[in-house]
């Protein structure tokens, strides 16, 4: 099956069905189909090509939907880049991946068009904003001159059948590049079949329980593969996601949930504790919300005991994964009081194991090691990047396959259940000893003051690395130094309790949620 597939089917079954609710707009299945048929014919008149690449650069919507099964029916391969990328990224992107169609916004445009203009494999760009009877490419000279065609998507659709196009693809040929932060400054696109992808779906929706009935709250941008997926998945089981820009407004997030009568929500550890610290949050209305995801980093324990109260249906479910593979473990949410700084088991149709420095099995419990991923849901590899490519993907067990190494340290409990230790080059090496950042932030957590927390090592002419600690609080909170490295020393053996506390308002984030530490250190 293709990845394209999930609407095409769900809008077969379920063609009056409202597939998108983005704003005070609500598509239905029928719709977001034809357009995107119509969108994919239009893509074929321009001269798109088998596997050639399509950008979108544009806010999570209807449009940007609509483009990204359009690339995949036209037999092309899709990537989403978040709009908020400088136009320097942008161009290394579009130059990486040598996209033939950019599909943007006319504001969003406006400010990298110089740097479009001189993608030299870029042919078209598709305004999906653009006025009625308006002159796309007169708004845009620097394209014009660089020979790029400037279309606006209701003109070159409109005459454009809303059928289906034939589509040569089979599960083997690329369906996107979710292109990810490089160890070398430039961003890596990750490539992904339609095997890849529908083999993660499933295998997600299947330990989710997902029904029709499901109405899933979508706030990480779709250039995010978390994002991306709860889309994906919805129109695989034919539920509703309730679309929105980005996760701003704390109110509007907890309005949209009984307003429309969430099932679902997935979320990051940041919008977590957004939410937790708001005052009124007992008083919301969260009777119909099924069950809770969370990814990037485990919860705090006092968080989910927090969420558990105010939220008693929903089950909760922490999981681990990479845009390599998408997802590989996740904890049975029965498990969650039992084990909370785990991510679990496999995930369906996936096997994973713990491999010491030199390449053996790990059988010991809670013996460090890297984490290996088996499945068909592992990459192809880093487009034009072969020798990272060859650093994490390895040859396996068969002769016919590759297994991925995550770069992660893990360790697993007797009943094998998995706990995250660091990134392998995050590991902090302080007094001769190794210190994996989670188990210390993991007790910085334990302070109910605490709203965030990140640990990085730094420089120390004695100790080679220091373990710095920069915490965010809770509103209205007060906190000491003193009164940290207290609670780490009971909790903490001597060589892992930080030298350094840094407090600030808030801690920087990537644009998928993340605490950034490269932006602390």
């Amino acid at each position: 099956m293709l990845l394209d597939g999930f609407l095409e089917q769900s809008a077969a079954r379920h063609p009056g069905k409202t597939a998108l609710v983005c704003g005070d707009r609500r598509a239905t299945y029928s719709e977001v189909d034809g357009g995107a048929n119509a969108l994919a014919r239009a893509f074929l008149a321009l001269g798109l090509k088998r596997q050639e690449r399509v950008c979108i650069y544009f806010d999570n919507s209807v449009e940007t939907v609509q483009a990204l099964f359009a690339a995949m029916k036209a037999a092309g391969i899709f990537l989403v880049v978040n709009p908020g990328v400088k136009g320097d990224k942008l161009a290394y992107i579009l130059d990486d991946c040598e996209a033939r169609i950019l599909v943007t916004g006319r504001r969003n445009l406006k400010a990298v068009e110089t740097e479009v203009a001189a993608s030299p494999g870029l042919r078209h760009v598709v305004l999906v904003d653009a006025e009625a009877g308006e002159n796309a490419a007169a708004l845009f000279p620097a394209l014009t001159a660089a020979g790029k065609g400037v279309h606006d998507l209701a003109a070159i659709t409109a005459d454009q059948p809303r059928t289906k196009p034939a589509n040569p693809n089979i599960d083997l040929d690329l369906a996107s590049l979710i292109y990810t932060s490089g160890s070398t400054g430039n961003p890596k696109g990750v490539t992904l079949t339609h095997l890849n992808m529908v083999t993660a779906a499933t295998s997600i929706t299947t330990y989710l329980g997902n029904e029709p009935e499901d109405i899933i709250l979508a706030v990480l941008p779709l250039a995010f593969d978390y994002g991306l997926y709860q889309v994906l998945m919805a129109f695989m089981f034919g539920g509703t996601v309730v679309l929105e820009k980005m996760f701003l407004y704390p109110g509007r997030y907890l309005e949209l949930i009984a307003k429309e009568r969430v099932t679902g929500l997935p979320i990051v550890p940041t919008i977590l504790a957004i939410l937790l610290n708001l005052k009124d949050l007992d008083s919301h209305d969260f009777s119909s919300v099924r069950y809770l995801s969370n990814t990037a980093q485990a919860l705090p324990v006092h968080h989910i005991e927090r969420m558990r109260r105010v939220m008693p249906k929903a089950r909760i479910y922490s999981m681990y994964g990479l845009t390599e593979c998408k997802r590989v473990a996740y904890l049975p949410p029965e498990l969650i009081d039992k084990k909370p700084t785990s991510v679990g088991i496999a995930i369906p149709n996936t096997e994973v194991w713990i491999e010491d420095e030199s390449g053996n099995r790990v059988t010991a419990p809670w013996t460090p090691g890297e984490l290996v991923v088996r499945g068909s849901h592992v990459m192809v590899g880093y487009w034009n990047k072969p020798e990272e490519t060859a650093r994490c993907l390895k040859s396996g067990g068969y002769a016919h396959e590759r297994i991925l190494k995550t770069g992660d340290l893990f360790k697993q409990d007797e009943d094998g259940h998995l706990y995250f230790i660091s990134r392998m080059d995050d590991l902090i090496k302080t007094a001769g000893e190794r210190v994996g950042p989670r188990e210390v932030e993991n007790v910085l957590y334990e302070l109910p003051q605490v709203r965030e927390a990140a640990v990085i090592g730094v420089p120390d002419d004695i100790l080679g690395q220091a373990i710095k600690a920069f915490l965010a609080l809770v509103d209205g909170e007060i906190l000491t130094d003193a009164e940290v490295i207290k609670h780490c020393q009971k909790r903490l053996e001597k060589f892992m309790v930080p030298r350094h506390v840094e407090f600030r308002p808030e801690l920087p984030k990537t644009n998928t949620g993340k605490i950034s530490k490269k932006g602390l250190s």
